[in-house]
């Protein structure tokens, strides 16, 4: 399978030439490793003693030594220090022009600094050296063009294929010689080749960034073995994935192949999510029927549903509604898990077995969202189980601090007190609280902190004293002064316990 050739003629690919005759002197075991295959630009003549100014990196000297002074070693070493800080690439010299061979102090400076020297034969000119390097150039332009013209025609086909997006990523790893990985809505890994020896814990989350940022963008990152180009796939605020390139620099033709991949992994996964909504709009017509408390439909339409009892769970639509989905369906094909899901443009309804649960809390933290969950219910009372989450999520309490799933478990404590806390319940329980409230600020006592302190154990003075880390003389003291205060007498259940709905509320 042909790969992508060379950017640039390097100096080996001159030094290749037969008809320029050229020569090594330096010691290639010596030279640092690579410099006989560094790219070489241009090919530029000039006897100058500083030439630095009129140079450009990447490049090639020729001289014929008229500047160098007989014996001026210094003067030598500082030449040659001048090129290699300018980026130049290798230093030939013509010799027999103006000395017989190449000055040992030349020789010497150049294994100094690494600077790869050869020797330019007397019946070989300069302008020689130069066409034959554009020459190369012209080569390897037309080598170039040719490989991406037959990489995009192989893409092509590649894209026809069954799996026609996971073929062109293969494709496309093959031509560039490099690992390629592609990267769901989820931030998951759906596709790669080669096949576990490119993808790194720096790769996969810097595409879940770029997803979670949701603008199609670029980006490279480099760690301590390689670098990887990463690229978004679909529209801003709908992206569809991520392509990761285990490779950084890339020339025009290299850009137009990868190019091409990204616009037709696009359409692909576009042509994806449109049968996709076709797939969803049918699910949330399952799901009318499930509210009816009758799975036949449901049934007969996907021919098999999640086995009862079963959790159902909701979520509020957003910019993680398609990554979730995508995740959720995937585990019935990566996992074995019975899923169903359904999604509408307010909310997001999951279904599976209650005895998978524990995938709903990998799901809220995967997608930092919120999940109300319901408790196990079979598929004849699946709307108290859908009406459970829908509670669950609209809960505000200390079990739903954050994100993360909430059962409808959690919220029961509480939800008669949630239920029940208006405004005007709020303004009653002030008042109700209001002489309590005056004679703490008044007496900078703590006869309000005391009454909850002194209900949530119960009304037993034993453990809540020591809660408060009073005496329960004290406490019993202070109950009877909160009581007159009130004008309640606080040794009645009933009592108490409209004291402890005023406190809970009044505290909302």
């Amino acid at each position: 399978m042909p790969v992508e050739p060379p950017l640039n003629p390097t100096l080996r690919t001159l030094l290749a030439r037969r008809e320029l005759r050229l020569s090594l002197v330096s010691d290639e075991v010596a030279l640092p490793d690579g410099a006989l295959e560094q790219p070489v630009r241009w090919v530029h003549s000039s006897d100058l003693r500083d030439p630095t100014p009129f140079l450009a990196d990447d490049l090639m000297l020729l001289t014929t030594g008229t500047q160098f002074a007989a014996g001026d070693a210094d003067g030598v070493r500082e030449y040659v220090a001048r090129l290699t800080a300018r980026g130049v690439n290798g230093l030939g010299f013509g010799s027999g022009v103006h000395s017989q061979g190449i000055p040992p102090e030349l020789v010497e400076a150049c294994a100094t600094h690494g600077l790869a020297l050869f020797d330019v034969p007397y019946d070989v000119p300069f302008i020689a050296i130069a066409r034959g390097h554009a020459e190369s150039i012209a080569a390897q332009t037309y080598a170039r063009r040719t490989w991406a013209l037959d990489a995009q025609r192989a893409l092509a086909i590649a894209a026809l294929r069954p799996r026609g997006l996971e073929s062109a990523l293969t494709e496309l790893a093959k031509r560039l010689g490099c690992w390629v990985g592609f990267f769901d809505a989820s931030g998951a890994l759906a596709h790669e080749h080669p096949r576990g020896i490119g993808s790194s814990a720096a790769v996969a989350t810097a595409a879940e960034k770029l997803l979670q940022r949701g603008s199609a963008a670029s980006r490279t990152i480099t760690d301590s073995e390689s670098t990887h180009t990463l690229f978004t796939l679909g529209r801003t605020g709908h992206l569809r994935g991520v392509i990761a390139i285990a490779a950084s620099a890339q020339d025009a033709e290299t850009r137009a192949v990868v190019t091409s991949v990204i616009a037709m992994a696009g359409l692909s996964l576009e042509q994806n999510a449109s049968l996709a909504r076709g797939r969803r709009r049918l699910r949330a017509q399952v799901l009318e029927s499930l509210l009816l408390d009758d799975p036949t439909l449901a049934r007969r339409v996907l021919g098999s549903m999640p086995a009862g009892p079963i959790v159902v769970a909701v979520t509020r639509a957003g910019a993680a509604a398609d990554a979730l989905l995508e995740w959720w369906e995937r585990l019935h094909a990566e996992r074995g898990a019975a899923t169903f899901a359904s999604s509408s443009e307010a909310a997001v309804t999951l279904c599976m077995p209650a005895a998978d649960h524990a995938l709903l809390d990998e799901a809220a933290a995967r997608f930092s969202i919120r999940l109300g969950v319901s408790d196990p219910q079979e598929y004849n009372t699946f709307s108290r189980a859908h009406a459970q989450a829908m509670t669950a999520l609209r809960y505000v309490g200390p079990a739903a601090d954050g994100g993360g799933a909430v059962r409808y478990a959690d919220t029961v404590a509480s939800s008669m007190l949630s239920a029940v806390t208006t405004d005007d319940a709020r303004l009653v329980a002030a008042s109700r609280l209001a002489p309590l409230r005056a004679h703490d600020r008044r007496a900078d006592a703590e006869l309000e902190n005391s009454l909850r302190v002194w209900l949530e154990h119960d009304a037993r003075f034993e453990p809540a004293a020591a809660a408060l880390g009073i005496h329960r003389h004290t406490l019993r003291s202070r109950v009877a002064q909160s009581a007159a205060l009130l004008g309640q007498d606080l040794a009645s259940f009933p009592a108490r316990a409209e004291l402890w709905a005023a406190l809970r509320i009044a505290d909302d």
